[in-house]
């Protein structure tokens, strides 16, 4: 696992254990599952945007969101990206 996933991924979980005002991770859990899967949908289709237009560096940003989005959708789910990547390994054997 990245450095940085595993940050990212321990900071959603400290601001769904202890809310912070202010912070965008903790206005999702508020607002709900149903409302975390939107978001991720839309950063899907931001994803797929960016990369008809063959804009790169959009691409590389969107792509970004889409993690974040998705690493806030398996929180909400008490899903570990390590379970992620050991999927992943699972199906590369």
């Amino acid at each position: 696992m990245s450095e940085t996933i595993k940050a990212l991924e321990e900071t959603i979980a400290e601001r769904r254990e202890h809310p912070r005002e202010g912070s965008y991770t903790c206005e999702l859990f508020a607002k709900g599952e149903v409302e975390i899967l939107k978001k991720l949908g839309e950063e899907a289709v931001e994803v797929i945007v960016a990369a008809s237009l063959q804009d790169r560096e959009r691409l590389v940003y969107e792509s970004a969101d889409l993690v974040y989005h998705l690493l806030v959708a398996l929180a909400a789910k008490e899903i570990a990206w390590q379970d992620v990547e050991d999927e992943l390994r699972r199906r590369f054997k």
